[in-house]
């Protein structure tokens, strides 16, 4: 819909995508809620206001077939790879029919079986994972890539330069996406960070890079085509910083008092859910009505469908409770699985 783009996407994937990008609002939003609810403990943090960024890159991915690798904000990540969101809100409610089997819960979602390699707690954890599994990819001779999610705070950890220097030396099949939405916890990027545009960074290590909207999903797609293009090519690493922006907190215990409220509402006016809407609108090729019909069509199987199959999971046995912690339960330590 955008002619100065070179790579586009159909009208039908505008409106998959669109629905796919409600969705992962309305999902987000329920999880709050049922946080509040109590049903959801610990950690949890919510990807409002940034949808735009996982469903642009993985779309122009292969899900299933390359590897996607994220931090602690994980669900939509996860979805979006193939991950069946039932286990995912599963995992959250901490049952056994969870990703994890109940027990990483909101920051570790993992999804082996479409090479979604998992949400980690730890700031700056994926990146030397991201650069094992492309170290792994290039020795198999694959035409794989791994996509590593990040977020711009998690720059100034020395895993973001170690493992960056060493995906330019060896020319790795690695993708890296800095999810820029200025504020790392409660301090924004500009009190924490010398260098505040992250594509710049990446020029010690002789690593191509570029930045973009964030909150414009074609946008996203353009550039993330053209990135993983590169890095499938042979031709090494690449960085992609998509500036957007986090509608609530850091997490559920962050009060975001912090923001200026003019701030949040210059960028909620860049929502891109709505920005996505609007241009199918303008096309003719959807009504305001056909919008809300869509949203209470997604509300309506987050609720009978996500929450249900959520609360009506068993908790993980009692039995479970040593299995992944001491050795000597460990199939492959006894020497029982080959």
């Amino acid at each position: 819909m955008n002619s100065s783009l070179k790579n586009t996407l159909s009208v039908e994937s505008h409106k998959r995508l669109l629905r796919e990008m409600l969705f992962a609002r309305r999902f987000e939003e329920r999880c709050y809620e049922a946080y509040v609810e109590r049903k959801i403990g610990g950690f949890l943090h919510l990807y409002c206001g940034e949808e735009a960024c996982a469903h642009g890159v993985i779309e122009a991915a292969r899900p299933g077939h390359d590897y996607i690798i994220t931090s602690y904000r994980d669900h939509i990540h996860a979805i979006k790879s193939g991950v069946d969101p039932k286990a995912v809100m599963a995992e959250l409610f901490a049952k056994v029919t969870g990703t994890c089997k109940g027990l990483g819960g909101s920051m570790h979602i993992f999804g082996v079986d479409h090479r979604f390699m998992g949400g980690y707690a730890l700031v700056g954890g994926p990146f030397p994972l991201a650069a094992g599994i492309a170290k792994g990819i290039k020795m198999k001779g694959g035409d794989e890539i791994c996509i590593c999610f990040l977020g711009d705070a998690a720059n100034n950890q020395g895993t973001f330069h170690e493992s960056l220097n060493m995906a330019a030396l060896w020319e790795l099949p690695v993708l890296y996406v800095c999810e820029n939405n200025l504020y790392g916890i409660g301090t924004r990027i500009d009190r924490s960070t010398a260098v505040v545009d992250q594509y710049k960074r990446v020029s010690a290590y002789n690593i191509p890079s570029r930045q973009v909207d964030g909150q414009d999903i074609d946008v996203v797609y353009d550039a993330a085509v053209d990135a993983i293009e590169h890095v499938r090519s042979g031709k090494g690493p690449y960085f992609l910083e998509l500036m957007t922006y986090r509608y609530r907190g850091h997490s559920m215990s962050d009060s975001n008092a912090y923001r200026e409220k003019a701030e949040e509402r210059r960028w909620g006016e860049r929502d891109p859910v709505i920005i996505l809407r609007d241009r199918l609108i303008e096309a003719g090729e959807m009504t305001l009505d056909d919008y809300k019909k869509l949203d209470h069509e997604i509300l309506e199987q987050i609720e009978d469908e996500i929450i249900r199959f959520a609360e009506e999971s068993p908790e993980p046995p009692l039995e479970m409770l040593e299995k992944y912690v001491l050795v000597e339960n460990d199939p492959w330590v006894r020497g029982g699985a080959g």
